[in-house]
């Protein structure tokens, strides 16, 4: 084969190797949309063929997708996380990092909310080995890491806060008003924490 038809490592691949055509990588994408907006809509109740139909597919090409409705769940988190942590490195290329870290704990509370949404299935396919374990607080961390390391180099944030504690706070925040499901309090609440991490005024 020559180098010209190998597959772009960029393609998604199906099990054969072979890369999605965008017409499939469309639909997908299509699907996890539909499906993120369904759950969130329906408390996670959403029915597969309805999520098909509002995509505007056969329910074929759904299950040609995801197989099973904790393979869409499983796909849809890590779509979501994913988007989630590639943000980091986005925001910073546009923002200072302190205004950075605020944009992306706000990224992560959408994150965090519409992971209610299923965590039912979530739980039931962590519990029963149908659906991978992520290393969720792992890669959040990591990201919180590279928005404190560029505002520790600036001196907008605290060089002697270390990630972990960042994300326990956050992880507080968000457990903490669940029950309220209050956007207003959340937002309040994501203020101290940046507040927290910011130098100490010189008097």
């Amino acid at each position: 084969m020559s180098s010209s038809d190998s597959p772009d490592p960029g393609l998604p691949t199906e099990g054969t190797g072979r890369p999605v055509r965008a017409d499939a990588r469309r639909n997908r994408e299509r699907l996890l949309a539909v499906a993120r907006d369904a759950f969130a809509a329906t408390e996670g109740t959403a029915t597969l063929d309805a999520i098909a139909r509002e995509a505007g597919v056969g329910i074929g090409t759904l299950y040609r997708h995801f197989p099973t409705r904790e393979a869409l769940v499983e796909a849809l988190y890590a779509a979501e996380l994913d988007a989630v942590v590639t943000s980091a490195p986005e925001l910073l290329s546009r923002l200072p990092p302190e205004v950075a870290l605020r944009t992306w704990m706000d990224r992560y509370a959408a994150f965090f909310a519409a992971k209610r949404s299923f965590s039912d299935t979530l739980r039931a396919g962590w519990a029963a080995g149908t659906i991978a374990t992520p290393a969720t607080r792992e890669r959040i961390t990591a990201a919180l890491a590279e928005i404190l390391g560029a505002g520790a180099r600036t001196g907008s944030l605290r060089a002697d806060v270390r990630p972990e504690e960042v994300t326990m706070m956050l992880l507080g925040v968000f457990l903490s008003t669940t029950a309220g499901n209050s956007t207003e309090l959340t937002g309040r609440l994501l203020d101290l924490v940046v507040d927290a991490v910011r130098p100490a005024a010189k008097g």
